[in-house]
């Protein structure tokens, strides 16, 4: 292997780790906060994906105007259904909260999947390209503009995120829940209201995950299947409720199938993030980072 076909996938794979990262960082901050595992996460990478289709294909606006529009449309989306699904579950489950949070978050992604397929039909929506050209990284190296200008705001989205929860009132707040609920409510902070804005924050990730990808990935009602399993991988890779750990394990899954992809052909990625994954679970049972849920930064 050549030099230049070195740097290429490593490029390629860290283009990759970043959307993986994006989508697990919102699955593992509800998963550390609400102790819901979701599993319509999915659902709203794909309804990001739409909403930017139609922004910028329909009515021809500004790609960032797109991206900022599903971004917006997927927080929405997500403080609703937590407010008028997942919290009244929480209020009548009890100590079955998990199990039925699971079954309730399976039953929305199928409700979410089907309303597409209703909406907008079975067809793919996608578009070329959000930007034209390409950056030249070195005499044998080029990546596309677009790719570029999706992979930073991948990165703008997630280091926005994490200066938000460490530096901002409401993201102490949401720390504060995750880490002793009982004694966030003692110094004021209202838990009901701190897990809708983090139920909405992390549909809010993954709707700027699917937006920014559409020129790679299409918009279509079952996008969403991939995305979420890829993101468990990270999630459970790096440690349940770890929402640090989860970016260098994107990056990490994002090379690791690259290169598989490169050496051993199509199909072989998602066997090698299978075997790696099964491996370190074997060896380290908490994850990579540390396995308790014990609250955003507590390491």
């Amino acid at each position: 292997m050549s030099g230049a076909a070195l740097w290429d996938l490593v490029l390629t794979g860290v283009l990759r780790g970043g959307f993986y990262a994006l989508m697990a960082v919102g699955l593992s901050l509800v998963f550390g906060v609400m102790n819901v595992p979701q599993f319509a996460h999915g659902e709203f990478y794909m309804l990001g994906a739409y909403v930017a289709y139609f922004v910028f294909h329909s009515l021809g606006l500004n790609p960032v105007v797109a991206i900022a529009a599903a971004a917006a449309a997927g927080f929405m989306a997500g403080a609703v259904i937590e407010w008028a699904a997942v919290r009244p579950l929480r209020r009548r489950a009890g100590e079955e909260w998990v199990l039925n949070a699971f079954l309730l978050t399976v039953g929305i992604s199928f409700v979410l999947q089907n309303g597409a397929l209703a909406l907008w039909g079975p067809n793919y929506r996608g578009i070329t390209r959000y930007w034209a050209g390409s950056v030249r990284l070195a005499a044998t190296l080029s990546v596309s503009i677009d790719r570029v200008a999706s992979f930073g705001i991948a990165l703008a989205a997630i280091g926005g995120f994490w200066l938000f929860l460490g530096r901002t009132r409401l993201g102490r707040a949401i720390r504060a829940v995750a880490a002793d609920e009982t004694g966030a409510m003692l110094v004021g902070i209202d838990p009901d209201r701190i897990r809708t804005l983090t139920f909405a924050l992390s549909s809010m990730l993954a709707a700027v995950a699917g937006a920014a990808l559409l020129s790679l990935n299409p918009a279509h009602p079952s996008m969403g299947a991939e995305a979420l399993y890829k993101s468990w991988y990270v999630v459970i890779l790096s440690g349940l409720g770890n929402v640090g750990g989860a970016i260098p394990g994107g990056f990490l899954i994002g090379v690791l199938e690259t290169f598989s992809y490169y050496l051993f052909g199509s199909g072989w990625q998602d066997v090698s993030s299978l075997m790696v994954f099964i491996v370190i679970l074997v060896v380290l049972p908490g994850g990579l980072f540390g396995g308790e849920v014990m609250g955003l930064l507590a390491r």
